[in-house]
Order: C-alpha cells, then structure tokens, then sequence
C-alpha cells in the first residue's frame, strides 16, 4: 500500500510536521509512506498547464492508495494547502481516494474547525475522508527522541484512523468440507 503524507503546515518543527512523521510511523509493516516536501512553493491554482509543483503532487496522489493531511487548528487553513487541494480536485485524482485527515489543537474544540474545512474541501473533491481530532498541549512532551508519540491515548487515536486507511487485508474464513450424511441400509 502507498501512502502520501502532506503537512499543512510551514512551519519545521511545528506539531503539524511531527505529527505527520509520527503518523507515518504506525503504518502496517510493508505500506509505503512518502512525504510530500512542495507545500511551500505550491501556487494558487489557476486554469492553463500546471506548474511542476502540483504536477509532482497528482503524479505522487494518482499513485497512492492513500492519503494521510495533518493540519493545524486554525479557522482557516494555511493558503498553500488550499492551492494543493485545488489543484488536486482540478485534476480528480482525489476521486475515490481514502485520505486521513488529522489536526491538532491546544484547545478540544480547536482542531474540529479545520477538520470541517477539509472535510468540506477533500468531499467536495470526491475524496473518501476519515479523522481524527487530537489535543496536543505545548506544555507536555508529546514526542519521543525518534519522534514517536508518547502518549498511549493518542497512539491509540492515531492507529484507529490510520486502521481504517490501511486495512488489514480481508482473510477468508477457513471452511470445513461439507460432509453428506451416510444413510444406512
């Protein structure tokens, strides 16, 4: 299975980018996860031929089983992202796709606004979207020295979404022959 993830955040170091990588980190054994680097140069999207940025990113997306957004808690998301999912929606790629959205938030109530405004623009797009709304406080330690979560709650709350994004393959039941009755004489 191959997996893209796209922080939506500028900002290196932010919980927005290590959430992203921690994510990508409880992947099952054998999903390939690719970070995407060209939200900072994505251009808003405009009609004609595209830019290389954004060809990178439907090429990557096309591509992928998956989709995994980790964004910040803000009302309003940051313009780049916007620009990406348009561009993303212009070339349908998004279409059927299953995308993982995860945002962050100091506050419970915080992450729900962005949450909203992706569901409203990936759905839009035909994306097949599933998240989760985690509450991060700056004050505590989230992240360990290799950058996994800490916190057996929010581990848990991450390998729930990321479950249902990448599925464990569907085994079938083994069956018993079906034995016919010996009628005697």
């Amino acid at each position: 299975m191959k997996v893209v993830g796209i922080a939506g955040s500028l900002h290196t170091g932010s919980f927005i980018n290590r959430l992203l990588e921690a994510v990508g980190r409880e992947l099952p054994p054998g999903a390939d996860f690719t970070r995407w680097p060209g939200l900072a140069t994505t251009p808003p999207y405009a009609a004609g031929p595209m830019p290389g940025t954004a060809i990178e990113l439907v090429r990557l997306v096309d591509q992928a089983d998956g989709v995994l957004l980790t964004a910040p808690e803000h009302s309003l998301l940051p313009a780049e992202l916007g620009h990406a999912l348009r561009w993303l929606s212009a070339a349908g790629v998004l279409t059927g796709k299953h995308v993982a959205v995860m945002s962050a938030s100091v506050r419970a109530c915080g992450a729900m606004w962005a949450q909203a405004e992706l569901y409203t623009q990936l759905t839009g797009a035909g994306a097949v979207v599933m998240g989760s709304e985690l509450v991060l406080s700056p004050s505590c330690p989230h992240f360990d020295a290799k950058g996994m979560l800490t916190a057996r709650y929010l581990r848990d709350q991450v390998r729930e979404v990321v479950g249902r994004l990448c599925p464990a393959p569907v085994r079938e039941p083994v069956r018993e022959p079906v034995r016919e009755p010996v009628l005697s004489a």
